[in-house]
């Protein structure tokens, strides 16, 4: 999972390399030419907000943990056992593993790759760098369908309330998950997108996941899409290596009394970042720079897993928590306990 994210971030920044010197047209400008990015928002000729850009999410955690604000007993128990058993099989039979389209994931997160949005009178368009794939968002008045055959997108169909364009998404398959964590989904679903371009260099996003069939009510994601002016997507192509590695089983969960497990909650940071942990209904959760909470699973008393990256708490002589380990592929990173 840490690799994913480290590949994941090593395609982004090459989004603007493609084409050093070709600036944007539209992106509003300082007296210096570097791109305003809180700038009033830029307007299509009907007067609506124009969406049109090239944008990343902010929240990487929602590609991987989409279910935090949900209690244990909001998701129904046929699909907190398939998570479960997703969880034990390291997630091997799923679609992201399968290089397969990721289906609702792709409007929730964009896969953690930029997107870009082509706004025209009727019809909005958006096109994916991860897996190369599209969106089509028609505009034109039309209804979704009655009776859709189910697809890995969907069908999306939008109006704008004010300066707000809301996008309704039915007519998914069940063979994709709303989250690289393993969370299912039914051809049930339906996602509505809140799109508001705040200034030219953000928009406010709200996600609404409604699924009855697999979970008690639906929930909303707060996610903040970032302009990547001056930039461009690039060709994905996702190819299916993993998937016979990964055998055998999670082993079973370390067992931490609860009056253990709340000594780790607490703030902890350092060199720029934050992590917020928190005890949940006898589980420990983790957000790091405010992305949203990912649960830990305990492999020691210390030691834990957040969905693939190790988390290892360190103690003083007295056994006071004094701080973090966060284990990447890269290195190490110790965290300070701030409270």
């Amino acid at each position: 999972m840490t690799r994913y994210i480290l590949g994941m971030a090593a395609l982004a920044a090459m989004a603007s390399a493609q084409w050093p010197n070709q600036p944007t047209p539209g992106v509003p400008r300082t007296a210096d030419g570097k791109p305003n990015l809180s700038a009033p928002a830029p307007r299509a000729p009907d007067g609506k907000p124009d969406l049109s850009g090239v944008w990343r999410p902010k929240q990487a955690s929602y590609l991987f943990y989409v279910t935090s604000d949900l209690k244990p007993e909001e998701i129904l128990p046929w699909a907190a056992a398939l998570y479960q058993q997703r969880a034990d099989d390291f997630r091997k039979d799923s679609d992201g593993i399968a290089c397969l389209p990721p289906g609702p994931k792709a409007g929730i997160s964009g896969g953690g790759l930029p997107a870009k949005i082509v706004q025209t009178p009727g019809l909005v368009v958006i096109l994916y760098e991860y897996q190369t794939i599209y969106r089509q968002i028609f505009t034109d008045g039309r209804k979704l369908p009655d009776d859709p055959n189910p697809t890995w997108m969907g069908y999306s169909v939008g109006h704008w309330e004010g300066d707000t364009l809301v996008v309704t998404t039915a007519g998914y398959n069940d063979r994709t998950t709303i989250d690289l964590a393993g969370h299912p989904h039914t051809e049930s679903l339906r996602v509505t997108e809140r799109f508001r371009r705040r200034d030219a260099g953000h928009i406010d996003l709200q996600v609404t996941l409604e699924d009855p069939k697999a979970y008690a009510r639906a929930w909303t994601l707060p996610i903040e899409l970032d302009l990547v002016a001056d930039g461009d997507l690039i060709e994905y192509v996702c190819e299916d290596r993993s998937g016979p590695h990964l055998v055998g089983k999670r082993g079973d969960e370390f067992k931490i009394a609860p009056e253990v497990l709340a000594k780790y909650a607490g703030v902890y940071g350092a060199a720029g970042r934050s992590f917020v942990v928190t005890l949940e209904e006898s589980r420990l959760m983790i957000n790091q720079d405010g992305d949203g909470k990912i649960p830990l699973f305990a492999i020691s008393e210390t030691s834990f897993t957040q969905e693939g990256t190790g988390i290892e708490f360190v103690k003083d002589a007295q056994g006071a928590v004094t701080g973090l380990i966060q284990r990447l592929v890269e290195g190490d990173r110790l965290a300070v306990r701030r409270k």
